[in-house]
């Protein structure tokens, strides 16, 4: 029976061990069970494994050549965007020391060798019911959902830490589908959660986080010392990638030709980016609901701008 995953399609795995028997046992059992089966025999190729498609669930081996298990999940949960993977690890060493070490890394489960592969199955399905439950991933960008993105936000406020959301929003998107298709688009959605990620990330911090509210709406929550010169480098960033989602005709105009509900064509600006700044560095906030209504608005009024643009909150009331 087919295990699947939030999308629809086959639960993704990813399997490091640099045992070679144990491994090819692990990858044949699994796939038998429906799931769809990568491999790596080091901790490097685990993260470039794992980076070039996020898997729905790792599973790591403590000792292994090049990177340790436990570096691997330090450097996952240092990345905005594979943060809330869950990850098991597998060891011959089954100390309590080490569990409590795993745990404060943010280790979802700790299976001890010889690898029982009922009890590693069973785990794995627990795993995925709770993950899938609480994070409410986003199918197509593997980014936190909804769920997520209101704890983190209620989290922060309720021990009142310095906080700004940054709500970005695609413009034109919807012509940009008419006039080139579902695929297309989302291409455009899966490309603008990479930047977003890639920014993010190279702000030099580990603790923003990255959700996709659904469809071309994303939301990063940040720290007001950041969230400026994050705007900025979001906005010159997607306008630097924006040209490359067009055909040479509509780079060449600087329009898109799509079609209005009468069937007539009408043109469009090119799709651009519009991202409303919400902190609590001037005046508090006090709740998640309002949180969303400052930053939806802020974000509507820079959607009323031409080309991609930010709107930063400076009201002290």
């Amino acid at each position: 029976m087919e295990k699947k995953s939030p999308a629809g399609s086959k639960t993704r795995i990813v399997v490091a061990d640099d045992q070679f028997e144990l491994l090819s046992l692990m990858k044949d059992a699994l796939e038998m069970e429906g799931y769809d089966v990568r491999t790596a025999s080091d901790g490097e190729e685990a993260l470039s494994v794992i980076r070039s498609d996020p898997p729905d669930i790792a599973i790591v081996d403590l000792w292994m050549p090049r990177k340790d298990g436990f570096e691997v999940c330090a450097d996952l949960k240092s990345d905005a965007a594979l943060q809330h993977m869950p990850i098991i690890i597998l060891s011959g060493a089954g100390s309590r020391d080490k569990k409590i070490e795993g745990m404060e890394l943010g280790i979802d489960d700790f299976v001890t060798k010889p690898v029982e592969l009922a009890e590693l199955m069973a785990r794995i399905r627990m795993i995925l019911r709770r993950s899938q439950k609480d994070l409410d991933a986003n199918p197509l960008t593997r980014l936190p959902g909804n769920v997520s993105i209101q704890r983190r936000i209620s989290e922060t406020l309720a021990t009142q830490k310095p906080l700004a959301v940054l709500y970005l929003d695609l413009n034109n998107f919807k012509a940009y589908n008419d006039a080139y298709g579902f695929e297309a688009g989302d291409q455009v959605i899966k490309a603008t959660a990479q930047l977003i990620v890639r920014c993010v990330k190279a702000s030099g911090e580990g603790k923003d986080f990255v959700g996709h509210i659904g469809g071309d709406d994303f939301i990063v929550v940040s720290e007001p010392a950041r969230m400026e010169a994050l705007a900025m480098t979001l906005v010159a960033e997607f306008e630097r990638a924006a040209p490359a989602f067009h055909r040479d005709e509509d780079r060449a105009r600087g329009k898109i030709v799509s079609k209005d509900r009468q069937g007539n064509a009408v043109e469009f600006p090119l799709v651009s980016i519009a991202i409303g700044v919400c902190h609590n560095a001037l005046k508090p906030l006090t709740s998640y609901a309002q949180v969303s209504q400052i930053g939806t608005e802020l974000k509507k009024y820079a959607k009323r701008l031409p080309n991609s643009r930010y709107v930063l909150d400076r009201r002290k009331d």
